[in-house]
């Protein structure tokens, strides 16, 4: 039982976990109660965001948190009476985003985000998984020359600091690049490093069947259920107990729900998202994922369609789904881009993970002994899931991590 491992949560982060481990020869089993891929692993921009080296911090101009609290975009929403369950870790969140702190997280992200790519790519490469992960990057839309002029000023940063790279497209540049744009825009920054993933949740599928092809099992079972089983660890599954030496929490916004009865209760919070998918009218292609900064919304050609994705909404994590955001994103996207049918009936909603410091919870869980925490990636789960895996099966294996783990420590919120 000495090399056994539960990993709790089958989105990207616990699949890649589970992969890593199982490389490592661990008997691995990874238990969620859905089949992989199908939590906020589905719903995303699809994005492997190399570029993201900078985390989004919580506003601190008057005009902008003003914006937000009319509680009218389509890029920010809430539940009033969602609010006070949100106060403490969104003070928290403000707190961190002062500038001087800021910039100790963001350098912490930026060690994780730069090497997203090649994390990726060593799982994908010499299977079906490359087939989905596209070259083409993604594009930023400003409405007028300031908004253009201070993005640029940024990636200029991002490049010079972390190796990003980008072009940037004036009107008519981006008019070449995207000539099914029905509204012109002041120009564009085209981030050519990241990846597109065609199908997110078929990119996780395929991590699992590599996973699966190292000797790993997959059963539905019930985090909640979590329990000591002697030196070890229990959960009840469709198959019975399974009982392991170790477990690794990855159970995204859920998380909490199971380290919260082990003595650990960090400031997670979620922010739910919708997307949905469309057609396109004639001969109409989107290139590439476009987001559209005047309107607060996404754009990506996925094997779907054309998913439009929402930014955050912030509600209690029982209350029925209100895609109120996606409702006014689409007239709005229906005037940038000639979009046709509705693909699904209902949109898809799902919740990220956040920390208020902007960083991800990756390493031991406080006074458990085998007990592992691999959550709160906020908006780069997908971006980020490999990276983990790798970092917190080498810390659990005793090597010597690729990346310092210290920023990401569980202790940092005791």
């Amino acid at each position: 039982m000495s090399m056994s491992v539960l990993v709790l949560g089958a989105g990207m982060v616990g699949v890649s976990v589970a992969l890593h481990l199982a490389r490592r020869g661990r008997d691995v089993v990874l238990v969620d109660r859905q089949q992989p891929g199908e939590g906020a692993s589905f719903g995303n921009g699809g994005l492997i965001q190399r570029e993201a080296v900078f985390p989004h911090a919580f506003p601190r101009q008057a005009r902008e948190i003003l914006r937000i609290a009319g509680n009218r975009a389509i890029d920010a929403r809430y539940h009033l009476r969602a609010l006070p369950g949100f106060a403490s870790p969104l003070l928290q969140y403000w707190w961190h985003s002062e500038p001087a702190r800021y910039e100790r997280a963001a350098a912490a992200h930026a060690a994780l985000i730069e090497t997203c790519l090649d994390e990726h790519l060593a799982l994908a490469r010499n299977t079906p998984a490359m087939a989905l992960l596209r070259p083409i990057g993604w594009m930023r839309l400003y409405g007028d020359t300031a908004g253009m002029e201070a993005a640029l000023r940024q990636a200029e940063r991002a490049r010079a600091e972390h190796g990003v790279n980008f072009v940037a497209l004036d009107r008519q540049g981006l008019a070449t690049a995207e000539p099914h744009l029905m509204v012109g825009r002041a120009g564009a920054i085209h981030w050519t490093d990241p990846l597109s993933v065609s199908d997110p949740q078929a990119l996780v599928l395929e991590y699992a069947a590599r996973f699966a092809e190292e000797g790993g099992r997959f059963v539905i079972g019930d985090a909640a259920t979590l329990e000591r089983a002697g030196a070890g660890w229990r959960v009840m599954t469709a198959e019975g107990a399974m009982e392991a030496a170790e477990v690794v929490i990855a159970l995204g916004a859920s998380a909490t729900m199971v380290t919260r009865k082990l003595g650990y209760a960090p400031p997670l919070f979620g922010k739910r998202g919708y997307h949905r998918h469309f057609g396109l009218r004639g001969n109409a292609v989107l290139h590439r994922p476009i987001l559209d900064t005047p309107s607060g919304f996404l754009l990506a050609p996925m094997r779907a369609g054309v998913r439009l994705t929402t930014g955050a909404e912030f509600a209690a994590p029982d209350a029925p789904p209100t895609p109120v955001q996606l409702d006014q994103a689409e007239p709005v996207a229906r005037g940038l881009l000639p979009l046709g049918d509705r693909v699904e009936a209902t949109p898809w909603m799902g919740t990220r993970p956040c920390m208020p410091d902007m960083l991800p919870v990756i390493g031991p869980l406080p006074g458990q002994d085998g007990a592992w925490c691999a959550f709160g990636h906020a908006h780069q789960g997908l971006t980020l899931g490999p990276t983990t895996g790798r970092m917190l099966a080498e810390v659990m294996t005793g090597e010597a991590p690729f990346i310092p783990p210290e920023p990401y420590r569980a202790e940092r919120f005791l």
